[in-house]
């Protein structure tokens, strides 16, 4: 199959004119300046854009203003309500809908931080994997590659055993996560669906349990929640007399696998360790924006060459182009400097490293660059002024999930997400 496109996002920057040629789910072929043939693409065509970091079920309190003074704590109780309405069902036609709004605003793949394990009350479903199974089946419905990250969650605090619907995300201890995480991996398909590990916080894994996760993760993806708030960081002085960075490195947590989500308020040393170990980092902010919980040291953490990748956390909004654009406003902001992140630096950040190159997935976006938003930018700043509403086609390992901005597999996501949102916050 040949791709012609207007213009494509090759490993040099933007280049009009390329033809792609596309082997099964793969590229096999691309040539810059080719003669207009095939399946022709009107705008800027990219790489796949991947959302590192989601939590599904968030996405139902978006649009949900608080009623007096709040903060990532009191917005963390309505979050506990959301969760405890789920169930697999509900779940499956939730997450569904929100990878449906992900594959329209351009993303082809995604990493779920999942911990909504249990069913009330703590106790394991009939099936021990029953939530895991349906985030699975919602990605496979919208078109979508998902690493699904089974979230290990032992306590509520440094000193404190889970309560409430804590207790859905809580494992009887390590040795029982592990056993049930091993359930989950079944479900890698090597392709399609990859399962990894994920450390919820160093407030909710205990010092003695972090490497156990880490030896289970082996060569897997590993993430962790790591100094998304101040209170977390002067809670780990108090308990361990180490930032959470430290306490995770002398456990032998950072590694190359390792994505350190968020990394919101680091000390030097900290970012010193990440780039040592090369370990990764992954930004939302967006979500770090709508929480309050502050602008994350993007260029200091560049600049120590620690690789940087992109989520929508919360979904509080879920537009790619405005992740990878704020990577970069939020360094003029925090610093009033202007480029620190090069149109090719956000383009790396929001594809994860993804290129348009012989033998990569033929995973790719087609923005349009005649919008009233992008009309008149140069192709390499099309990211600094297009949103998901650009987005006019989706490609998942060839196969076609967006055409003309509308989702090829689901009728009506719109409708859905709404019916699946008032099922969650019935009464």
């Amino acid at each position: 199959m040949t791709l012609w496109c207007e213009q494509a996002w090759l490993p040099g920057g933007p280049v009009d004119a390329v033809a792609l040629e596309l082997d099964g789910d793969r590229i096999v072929g691309v040539a810059p300046g080719a003669p207009r043939r095939g399946t022709v693409l009107p705008g800027l065509t990219l790489p796949g854009l991947v959302n590192r970091h989601s939590h599904a079920f968030h996405r139902a309190l978006r649009g949900r203003p608080a009623r007096a003074a709040d903060s990532f704590w009191s917005w963390r109780e309505g979050m506990y309500r959301v969760a405890a309405a789920l169930d697999p069902d509900t779940y499956r036609r939730l997450a569904t809908a929100v990878y449906v709004e992900m594959a329209l605003a351009g993303h082809t793949a995604l990493t779920e931080f999942h911990y909504l394990h249990h069913a009330p009350g703590g106790h394991p479903y009939a099936d021990p994997v029953a939530m895991d199974r349906a985030l699975v089946e919602a990605a496979q419905a919208a078109g979508l590659r998902i690493t699904l990250l089974d979230t290990c969650y032992l306590a509520a605090g440094f000193d404190r055993a889970p309560e409430g619907v804590q207790r859905r995300f809580a494992d009887a201890d390590v040795e029982a996560w592990a056993e049930r995480a091993s359930l989950v991996a079944k479900l890698d398909d090597g392709d399609r669906v990859r399962v990894g590990g994920a450390i919820h916080s160093v407030r909710a894994v205990p010092r003695e349990a972090l490497p156990t996760v880490a030896a289970w993760t082996g060569e897997r993806a590993l993430h962790v929640h790591l100094s998304e708030q101040p209170a977390e960081n002067a809670a780990c002085l108090a308990a361990h007399g180490l930032t959470p960075t430290a306490l995770l490195d002398d456990a032998g947590v950072l590694a190359p696998t390792t994505t350190a989500v968020h990394a919101t308020h680091l000390t030097g040393d900290d970012v010193a360790r990440l780039a040592r170990t090369g370990t990764r980092a992954c930004l939302c902010p967006t979500t770090e924006r709508d929480l309050g919980d502050g602008i994350g040291p993007a260029g200091a953490l560049a600049a120590a060459g620690v690789p940087l990748c992109l989520g929508s956390d919360s979904h509080a909004v879920i537009d790619p182009c405005e992740e990878m654009r704020a990577l970069e406003m939020h360094e003029r902001l925090a610093h009033g400097v202007r480029e620190r992140f090069a149109p090719d630096a956000l383009l790396r950040a929001g594809t994860d490293g993804g290129a348009l190159a012989v033998g990569a997935p033929a995973d790719l976006v087609t923005v349009d660059t005649a919008s009233v938003r992008t009309a008149g930018a140069h192709p390499d700043g099309v990211l600094l002024a297009a949103t998901a509403a650009d987005v006019r086609e989706v490609r998942v390992g060839g196969r076609v999930i967006v055409r003309d901005g509308v989702h090829q597999l689901v009728e009506r996501p719109a409708a859905d997400l709404a019916a699946a949102i008032r099922a969650v916050h019935a009464p």
